[in-house]
């Protein structure tokens, strides 16, 4: 079992296409006045040891943000696998945190309960869920499944659900109004500017 104050380093996924946005770099968009990624680097730096962006575009802008940047090294673009296994190269933790960088309401436990539930469960993978569906992208993983991604890459997988699927893994669930809310969409960037508000405003715990 992991222990319960292992090292985490956090991989931001911005190296999609952004074709449900026009093509658009989804990380950059502005969010309340500041990148996208930038809500998700604020969110997740004080969670982990380390952050690495995987980034596929625009990688000075990205560059900017005080994180190392990561393209990816296989061809085609194949998925956040691919930008997970080329950012595992910079990342220097044990354990690796993965999430969008279009969920900018990411809550302020999420690294510290994945740690705990693989902890608890004794498993080498934990990915988030919600009450009505499992988070896929958002999964907290050993360092040491990082060869079986290779190969399942090079084999052509890129679905990131089969690739968990082919290791002992459970789920962290939480229950927070909006934590895994995504931005697909100009509706969706819309929205998120009243969720931001909002959370902005909300009185401290």
């Amino acid at each position: 079992m992991p222990p319960t104050d292992a090292r985490l380093s956090a991989v931001i996924l911005a190296g999609g296409r952004g074709r449900r946005l026009g093509g658009r770099d989804k990380g950059l968009l502005p969010l309340a006045g500041k990148p996208l990624v930038a809500w998700v680097i604020e969110r997740l730096r004080p969670q982990v040891d380390d952050l690495v962006i995987s980034a596929n575009r625009h990688v000075e802008a990205y560059a900017t943000l005080g994180c190392a940047v990561v393209t990816d090294t296989l061809p085609g673009q194949p998925g956040p696998l691919a930008g997970l296994l080329a950012a595992a190269a910079e990342a220097r933790a044990d354990w690796l945190l993965a999430a969008p960088c279009d969920t900018p309401l990411l809550p302020d436990d999420l690294a510290r309960r994945m740690l705990a539930r693989a902890h608890q469960a004794g498993v080498p993978l934990v990915r988030a869920a919600d009450p009505e569906r499992s988070q896929y992208a958002i999964m907290l993983f050993q360092r040491a499944l990082l060869p079986d991604m290779a190969a399942y890459l090079a084999a052509g997988g890129h679905r990131v659900q089969a690739w968990q699927a082919r290791h002992s893994h459970a789920e962290a669930v939480f229950t927070a109004p909006h934590a895994f809310f995504n931005i697909n969409t100009a509706a969706d960037l819309a929205l998120a500017e009243s969720l931001v508000g909002a959370a902005s405003a909300a009185p401290a715990d």
